[in-house]
């Protein structure tokens, strides 16, 4: 009988080949008492564990192709940075010096209230940062309980051309598997933004997670499909199927082929108008990606990935030289850096935001925030102005909901350059300042704001979410979640009729901005400006190459007055068969 299982695709790639379905049991921690006499041999036992795990990692390091761009390296060198990390390295040691417990007890006591703490986080890439620690920690608790790992020891000769099964895999895992030469893989768990996804768009690998109780299905040698556009697996199907499928790879690698042609091909309609195409990053490492693209910009660079994983604050000089750092990488290309968006929900210890909120999301996060403590957003000024004077910066401010806030932020910004102007550091004093507009207050005050701001910017994984009032992570509602939703596009529009009244450029920087089903119709409301991720950059480009937007304009107008869903998708469909 065919087997039709479901998930989250991970690239749009198809692959096909026998399943190695990888049986990796969960990890039985016992929990002793330690007499105190002996608690000094068990600290020496974890430390011993933290240097086998370091070894590890630095011989899968080795796995890597010296072809393999630097921004793939970066994912076993954040586990190889958390092996150093006194979060787990230090707090363990000193459970065990107090609890008289076991090393395996006491990490496993601290991994739980880490996991805590992200579990309570909004931002969805930032909750799946626990599986970073879940794989660091699993990798130190089976060094201490003599757990043999199968995927580093006889896998090379058995995975060529196989297409892995199992529950989750490390960032260390998927560069092993690809150095075995596996087709694809399939995990029961993980999400779109956790490392292993990101990792394996990178390296291209066809991938499927979420898809839950795979390995009760599936069997060992039987062959399956990997449809990761859909996000869907399928076993034991008709050779038709599988002649289908064969077919659409084809397919797939000649596009692939054919969109490598636009890497250095401006953005230019058929009626001759220039599209931006700038890429969304969250840290240095993702420069490689950038370049690979030929990104115009960066259009979104998330700054609080250097607050998160520690319990201080970076300090002005550590943030200047992260900022100066990808300025200097993009040569004379505009960084739009925004400033901090940690909040209730995503706390480094000395923030001193309170309690987290019933609903952080609605809590004292962004703006909000930096402006109640000073001492968190002057450095961070400090650092951005002075990373200025190498290249072309442009501050970008999130989560704005009125002017006053915006009035507040820009006499600090203006307070900073006279501080710096008397300490003679250099800065560009006429550095552009945008707003982030993901709230719908904003949106409705979007003319007011760009009275004030050089640019705007529309965050619509923000904007969506509370515009339809629905938590875009809950499993419950997040089918509500609708960036066509008319209200939305009402907001968006509205926006982009404020920028070009006030003369400054109006870019999208949320999801919606890369998913090029909504390209077409993103164009026709007036979107000259878009960052993405840069996976999805080239596919973009060539949607803006083929599309004449003087034919999108009135039926991009239709999809503001549509009077249902259905109406709107029926449109959109039209808009893409231009």
């Amino acid at each position: 009988m065919s087997v039709a299982l479901s998930g989250i695709g991970i690239s749009s790639n198809i692959a096909i080949g026998k399943a190695y379905v990888m049986q990796r049991g969960q990890l039985e921690i016992p929990e002793y008492v330690v007499p105190k006499k002996f608690v000094k041999d068990e600290v020496a036992r974890f430390k011993q564990a933290l240097k086998t795990a370091v070894m590890q990692l630095n011989a899968v390091k080795k796995h890597i192709p010296k072809s393999t761009p630097a921004d793939i390296k970066s994912f076993i060198d954040t586990h190889l940075l958390m092996l150093d990390d006194s979060m787990l390295v230090d707090v363990p040691i000193e459970i065990m010096q107090s609890e008289y417990c076991n090393a395996e007890w006491a990490l496993k006591q601290q991994r739980d209230t880490l996991v805590k703490v992200f579990e309570e986080m909004d931002d969805p890439y930032l909750r799946t940062r626990k599986d970073d620690i879940d794989h660091v920690v699993n990798r130190i608790q089976g060094i201490l309980l003599s757990e043999t790992d199968q995927s580093e020891t006889d896998l090379e000769s058995r995975l060529k051309g196989y297409i892995l099964i199992a529950d989750d895999l490390t960032p260390a895992d998927t560069v092993l598997m690809q150095h075995y030469g596996i087709a694809g893989f399939v995990t029961e768990y993980g999400g779109p933004t956790s490392h292993t996804s990101i990792l394996a768009r990178s390296l291209n690998i066809p991938a499927i997670v979420g898809v839950k109780n795979a390995h009760h299905y599936i069997n060992d040698d039987e062959t399956v499909i990997i449809d990761a556009n859909e996000g869907v697996l399928l076993a034991n199907v008709e050779d038709t199927i599988q002649t289908h499928y064969r077919k659409l790879q084809r397919q797939q690698k000649k596009a692939r082929s054919e969109l490598n042609k636009l890497k250095d091909k401006p953005a230019i309609t058929k009626d001759k108008q220039r599209i931006r195409l700038h890429a969304n990053i969250e840290l240095p490492e993702d420069l490689p990606a950038v370049r690979r693209v030929a990104a115009e910009g960066v259009g979104l660079y998330r700054t609080e990935f250097l607050y998160m994983n520690r319990t201080t604050v970076p300090d002005e000089n550590e943030q200047f030289k992260a900022y100066q750092r990808i300025v200097r990488a993009l040569k004379g290309a505009p960084v739009t850096i925004r400033t901090l968006d940690l909040g209730a929900d995503k706390q480094v210890d000395s923030t001193n935001s309170g309690p987290v909120g019933a609903n952080p999301a609605l809590g004292l996060r962004a703006i909000r925030l930096c402006l109640k403590d000073p001492s968190l957003f002057l450095p961070q000024i400090r650092a951005i102005l002075r990373a200025s004077a190498y290249g072309n910066v442009r501050i970008m401010i999130p989560m704005l909901t009125n002017i006053m806030e915006l009035k507040q932020t820009l006499q600090i910004i203006d307070l900073t350059k006279r501080q710096l102007t008397k300490e003679k550091i250099k800065f560009d004093d006429k550095i552009a300042v945008g707003g982030m507009i993901e709230v719908p207050a904003a949106a409705l005050m979007a003319n007011q704001f760009a009275a004030e701001l050089d640019f705007l910017s529309i965050g619509t994984n923000d904007l969506i979410q509370y515009t339809l009032a629905i938590d875009r992570i809950d499993d419950e509602v997040s089918y509500l979640y609708d960036p066509v939703n008319p209200a939305v596009l009402q907001l968006i529009a509205m926006t982009i009729q404020a920028g070009n009244k006030a003369g400054i450029p109006v870019s999208m920087c949320g999801e919606m901005a890369g998913d090029p089903n909504y390209t077409r119709l993103l164009l026709g409301l007036g979107l000259r400006e878009f960052s993405m991720q840069p996976t999805t950059l080239l596919e973009v480009k060539r949607l803006v190459k083929e599309t004449n937007i003087s034919k999108l304009a009135s039926l991009a107008k239709r999809t503001l007055k549509a009077g249902s869903q259905s109406d709107i998708t029926a449109i959109l469909e039209k808009m893409n068969l231009l």
